[in-house]
């Protein structure tokens, strides 16, 4: 009777391992309601479509570009493995702090999501507050928003059901979120390891090193889990984009725009693990991502057994998709 019990649990054991391991890494790609361009759905498993956002009555959502998020949608017809899930907020996007700050209000917005849900096809919500309890990105805030956000977010999954998805995006250093009050409600978490910092700072490195910003990847993923995050629910994000000093770079650069930044010298620090530029006196005038570093943090993600990758956005790949497929390279 014991050599059974013995061979059973073994069994279980390498079932669950093999489970394990088949497990594809996630591969998130926002794709928002301005453009036109659609990934390859190949090549990712997830789309955040950016944005909808709170109404002026604090009771519900407006979604931008509604026949943008049909068309969207339809790509799970030929790809029945894409998740698609409606985004609410991104920088700048206010109206969180009033419709989270009563019951009332935030009962009927989390109505509201089962509503597009369930109208839309969706997969689940993504909520990218931006962030409780802080007015930085201009909105408006209270300190009583991290209970309320935590409490949104129970109302959002009450409302939805267990089998749709649930997911934020959340500031690097993870700040102004419950992490632990949330985790019953969640499905995973993605980390915006971007625009942390800008020149003469690196806003996007994997290591530490003497150039780099605020927080790096490392340090993002040490946060999260410190706060109470599983390294399962775990997804990294990564820039398509790098930042410029706004006065000899713009300060906003698509990857498939990089060629146009003519004049400086391109340099690789080689402890952080990404590239930037210096001007003609040796400042670092750009910060940015391309597909060496992007792979570095792919294989880092997926060394740590994190569920896997983000980015922003989908339109800042080049025509040849370098950046979506060096990603789907590494994690795979």
């Amino acid at each position: 009777m014991q050599i059974y019990r013995t061979i059973l649990v073994t069994f279980f054991v390498c079932a669950s391992l093999l489970l394990q391991a088949q497990q594809k890494p996630f591969i998130i790609s926002y794709v928002t309601a301005g453009t036109k361009a659609l990934p390859d759905p190949n090549l990712i498993t997830h789309i955040n479509y950016a944005f909808g956002q709170v109404n002026k009555t604090f009771n519900g959502v407006v979604i931008s570009n509604e026949p943008r998020l049909r068309e969207v949608v339809t790509m799970k017809k030929k790809s029945p493995h894409l998740k698609v899930l409606l985004s609410i907020g991104g920088w700048g996007s206010g109206r969180f702090s009033e419709m989270a700050g009563t019951p009332e209000t935030r009962e009927a917005f989390a109505k509201d999501c089962q509503r597009i849900v369930q109208a839309f096809d969706l997969d689940g919500i993504d909520l990218d507050w931006e962030y409780p309890s802080s007015s930085e990105s201009g909105i408006s805030s209270s300190p009583d928003d991290v209970d309320n956000f935590t409490q949104l977010m129970r109302d959002i999954r009450k409302t939805i059901g267990k089998k749709k998805l649930l997911t934020l995006a959340t500031i690097a250093d993870a700040k102004y979120i419950d992490f632990k009050g949330i985790d019953p409600y969640i499905d995973f978490v993605n980390v915006m390891m971007y625009d942390v910092t800008l020149p003469p700072f690196l806003h996007n490195s994997l290591y530490r090193s003497e150039r780099s910003g605020r927080v790096t990847l490392v340090e993002a993923m040490e946060a999260h889990m410190n706060a109470g995050v599983k390294k399962e629910k775990l997804v990294m994000g990564i820039p398509f984009y790098g930042r410029g000093d706004k006065k000899e770079t713009p300060d906003y650069v698509m990857f498939k725009d990089y060629a146009k930044l003519a004049g400086f010298e391109e340099k690789w620090d080689d402890v952080a693990k990404v590239p930037y530029l210096l001007n003609e006196d040796g400042a670092l005038v750009f910060t940015f991502e391309n597909v060496e570093s992007l792979k570095l943090k792919a294989a880092y993600i997926k060394s740590q057994g994190l569920l896997g990758a983000m980015y922003w956005e989908f339109y800042g790949d080049d025509e040849q998709l370098s950046m979506s497929k060096a990603l789907f390279e590494s994690l795979n």
